[in-house]
């Protein structure tokens, strides 16, 4: 509605401009002409048709330019922006000293041309530089503006906000995964998962109580460490029983990803669709992989099913069967080499033999 009375507002305009441009008509010429009320009309109709041409035109432009800028990033807005305005200033800067050059009447022109191109030529030079050189700037003025535009504007996902459960939080390795740096964004541990470890740390039982107590002592120190990160949220649902089940709906309502050391937790929120970070699939994953000839160092700290063997253990608790690596018992570090590995549903199996006796074969 609003486009339609600016082109008939540029009609009736230009109608009236050319209904009294007849008056700039020369005297003589309006002498010939026989009706002159009709040459104002003429006049009019024609001049209305170019007005609303013009309108026509400035109106698609307008939309073009709108729809562009509404397209544009945030950040290219507003750098763009900036760059246009500091190549205006300082166009006025340098063209100054022109307008106080002593220039002839004939040539006069000259000084509103110079200020035209020269305003258009640095305002495109500030444009330029914009683009190339605007991310760099704004994160001099702020190191995260760059980060929160793109978020934003969608082009970067924030990091998604962690849910706790009782296991991990007992298991401690989040807590060297947050000292390393590997677990970002905000860590939520929920009111009933704290209720959870208060219940195990006040158990009959000593084990479970010890349990309850590790867990509450690393979540006391992660919130030392991370006050503005480790959040405790009192959301609960009553009418869900398992702590489990309410980790799953509560991680699933607020997109978020739930941290677990819990496998059968995390076929649960797999099934359901709910982002999972296990732990100790990221520990299985770290483990460094042995192939045959290479060297470990280990103890032997008992005997194998065969005979023969010794058996020793990584850091990583990944068994190793030495070959012939029964008589080393209770020694030492032993330095063997790996002959094979085995994958089974227990974890991972490396064969080894010692050093010396391949050596010696």
């Amino acid at each position: 509605m609003i486009d339609f009375l600016i082109i008939l507002l540029l009609i009736i305009a230009g109608a009236g401009i050319g209904y009294d441009s007849v008056k700039l008509l020369p005297s003589n010429v309006l002498l010939q002409v026989t009706n002159v009320e009709a040459l104002r009309l003429v006049m009019a109709v024609f001049a209305g048709i170019i007005g609303g041409a013009i309108g026509l035109v400035v109106q698609t432009s307008y939309r073009r330019l709108e729809t562009k800028i509404r397209s544009m990033p945030v950040d290219m807005l507003l750098t763009r922006s900036v760059g246009l305005i500091l190549g205006l200033l300082l166009a006025n800067l340098m063209i100054a000293p022109v307008f106080l050059l002593p220039i002839p009447g004939d040539f006069s022109f000259i000084k509103p041309l110079v200020a035209v191109l020269g305003s258009v030529m640095f305002s495109f030079t500030g444009v330029n530089l914009a683009d190339t050189h605007g991310k760099t700037l704004l994160r001099l003025i702020n190191p995260n503006s760059v980060e929160a535009m793109l978020v934003a504007e969608g082009t970067l996902k924030p990091a998604a906000t962690k849910v706790l459960d009782t296991s991990c939080i007992i298991d401690g390795r989040i807590e060297e995964l947050m000292n390393t740096g590997f677990i970002e964004g905000q860590i939520l541990v929920l009111q009933f998962v704290l209720q959870e470890l208060q219940q195990l740390a006040d158990a009959a039982n000593d084990q479970k109580r010890m349990r309850g107590r590790r867990g509450l002592d690393i979540l006391n120190r992660m919130q030392e460490a991370y006050p503005d990160r480790i959040l405790i949220h009192s959301a609960d649902y009553d009418d869900i029983p398992t702590v489990d089940t309410k980790l799953v709906k509560f991680t699933q309502e607020i997109n978020g990803t739930l941290v677990t050391n819990d496998y059968n937790l995390s076929k649960v929120a797999n099934v359901q669709k709910v982002p999972v970070l296990n732990v100790n699939d990221l520990a299985q994953s770290l483990r460094p992989i042995y192939l045959p000839g290479d060297l470990i160092d280990l103890k032997i700290l008992k005997q194998g099913k065969e005979p023969a063997q010794g058996i020793g253990y990584l850091e990583d608790g990944t068994m190793v069967v030495v070959e012939e690596g029964r008589k080393y018992l209770g020694g030492g570090d032993l330095r063997v080499v790996v002959t094979s590995a085995l994958q089974t549903a227990a974890g991972r199996m490396i064969f080894a033999r010692p050093q010396t006796s391949v050596m010696a074969g």
